[in-house]
């Protein structure tokens, strides 16, 4: 028998999950019985260690460790763990590095099927002055709240640029059913109604900021910018005042694409390498101008994509107060890429 203080060593050791119990027992018993044998013969003495070392590989063998065992409850207890909110997740496509991506030739990115694109603007309810064609830019909360619970009920996972850059040029692989939310102009409810109904299915956007209105009444601070930013979500550039980019002349890329830029890139303490045509239109003079500027992709809306600068001419579709199966249809109607 092994006395107390052997006995105290067995219980430390196991307790702390160096050794299962039958090694430390094997080892406590070895050293009581080396302290009280006397050995007779050093063959004698090598038989014994030699039998002590067959007995420690076999409780080694058929005992798992409690580490292991640990690990594998607690994985059971995260995997059966829940909180009822359905949360859209793609860990088949993790982020990717854009470090050392090769941009693919026009016809090779033009050859892949375009990812479905959805453009918010105002998120709230209609009032009696806004007009018909006001009304297209404005979605009521209970409409936006309905549309995102379509698109996660059916299984689509939010992308963000950088995805769709690396699937654009390298064929880089999407989650099951891709879409990306974009919003445009800065306006508040896109941080107080959407960021909430968009948290709830684990979802992501790109918000498209026009620097003149950050910190005016209705409009996003500098705190709720970073805030979505260190969030995870993406902020890009929309100009500065939401000038025609068909009108740029002399300054006007310093003013409208630099300095914004270097603002943004201020708040959010990132690079800021997306942008969005003001009311999706765009020139071919615009793409090398927005290229010099570090811009490497750029959204427009419904026209054709440029044969020659696809990445600069990635598609949209403004999203209004429509029913959710409304959504669906124009989606697959306009990108087919499902």
């Amino acid at each position: 028998m092994c006395k107390k203080n052997d006995t105290g060593i067995v219980l430390f050791a196991t307790k702390q999950r160096f050794y299962p119990f039958k090694q430390c027992l094997i080892y406590v018993c070895l050293r009581r019985s080396m302290k009280t044998h006397t050995f007779r013969s050093k063959p004698e003495l090598i038989a014994i260690l030699v039998i002590a070392f067959f007995c420690f590989m076999a409780a080694n063998c058929h005992g798992p460790s409690v580490k292991t065992a640990d690990v594998k409850g607690q994985s059971n207890a995260e995997a059966s763990t829940t909180d009822g909110a359905r949360i859209a997740k793609s860990p088949e496509a993790p982020m990717p590095s854009l470090d050392g991506i090769k941009v693919a030739d026009p016809k090779t990115i033009l050859a892949r099927p375009e990812v479905p694109i959805l453009c918010y603007h105002q998120i709230r309810d209609w009032k009696p002055t806004d007009s018909k064609s006001a009304r297209d830019y404005i979605i009521p909360p209970a409409s936006f709240n309905e549309q995102i619970k379509m698109l996660a009920d059916s299984g689509y996972h939010t992308i963000l640029p950088d995805q769709l850059y690396a699937y654009l040029n390298e064929g880089a692989k999407l989650p099951s059913k891709p879409v990306m939310l974009t919003f445009d102009d800065t306006d508040e409810d896109q941080y107080t109604v959407a960021k909430p109904t968009m948290d709830k299915y684990g979802y992501k956007g790109v918000f498209f900021v026009m620097t003149v209105s950050i910190g005016r009444p209705r409009y996003m601070t500098k705190e709720q910018i970073k805030d979505l930013s260190d969030k995870g979500h993406v902020i890009a550039s929309h100009t500065w005042d939401h000038h025609n980019v068909k009108k740029y002349q002399g300054n006007d890329w310093v003013t409208q694409i630099e300095k914004p830029t270097k603002l943004l890139e201020s708040i959010t303490g990132k690079q800021i390498k997306y942008f969005a045509y003001p009311f999706g239109l765009w020139n071919h003079e615009a793409i090398p101008e927005l290229k010099k500027r570090g811009m490497i992709a750029a959204f427009q809306l419904y026209s054709k994509r440029d044969e020659q600068d696809p990445l600069y001419t990635i598609r949209r579709i403004i999203v209004p107060a429509m029913k959710p199966a409304a959504l669906s249809k124009s989606m697959h109607e306009a990108f087919k890429y499902n």
